[in-house]
């Protein structure tokens, strides 16, 4: 790698060695992501950043599911404020954006998660709004796609989400991983869809979080 990659800014980086391109599953959106000449885990290692996965850089299949019902179910955003709860590239608020949401709130506390996030939502020329306060905000929605990557993300993630369903509708979008709390989970709808942007497509689905009672997180 050339120490003028080494050097790029985050922001830089991105625009000048990913590919901004329409997603397989929904050629509507486009994201910004790597390439093999992208050079990304060089640069992560420049950055001290090495042992961090850039989940920001690709589509997993949460978000990917949660798209396409989306799209297939405009009206459960429509006209709503919703929030992409560990919004990673930004893909679930750009696709409640296209689906007609009023206002997309967004929590992503990794910065150039959270630039990469800003990125992909001015290239699809709608607005997300970076949630910073402490707790969640009041929406009508709360969208949550892969926040059950590996137990200790479930611990911490599975109470928050299961106190704020008590008053606010959630849907979690999992490909079945392992820890996934699917006794706290009501399946709506199943699609197949590419995971990490390509390779073979994974079943994964779209689940409605119940309120409360979440016994211990797995």
């Amino acid at each position: 790698m050339s120490a003028s990659r080494v050097s790029l800014s985050p922001e830089d980086f991105i625009r000048q060695r990913f590919a901004l391109s329409p997603l397989s599953f929904r050629p509507d959106i486009s994201l910004y992501r790597p390439t093999p000449q992208s050079g990304l885990i060089g640069w992560l290692a420049a950055q001290d950043r090495a042992d961090d996965p850039p989940y920001w850089a690709y589509a997993w299949a949460g978000g990917a599911v949660l798209a396409l019902y989306l799209e297939d179910h405009p009206e459960v955003v429509a006209g709503k404020t919703v929030l992409d709860f560990g919004a990673g590239s930004g893909l679930v608020g750009i696709a409640a954006a296209r689906a007609g949401a009023a206002k997309i709130w967004a929590i992503e506390p990794d910065p150039i998660a959270h630039l990469a996030m800003m990125l992909n939502a001015k290239a699809n020329g709608v607005t997300l709004k970076s949630w910073t306060e402490p707790g969640l905000p009041e929406v009508d929605l709360i969208l949550a796609g892969d926040v059950f990557y590996d137990a200790a993300v479930a611990l911490h993630t599975l109470p928050l989400l299961a106190t704020a369903a008590e008053n606010t509708k959630i849907l979690v979008g999992d490909p079945f991983r392992r820890d996934l709390p699917l006794d706290q989970l009501d399946l709506l709808a199943e699609y197949t869809v590419p995971d990490m942007g390509g390779g073979t497509p994974v079943r994964a689905g779209v689940f409605a979080l119940r309120p409360g009672n979440i016994g211990n997180a797995p």
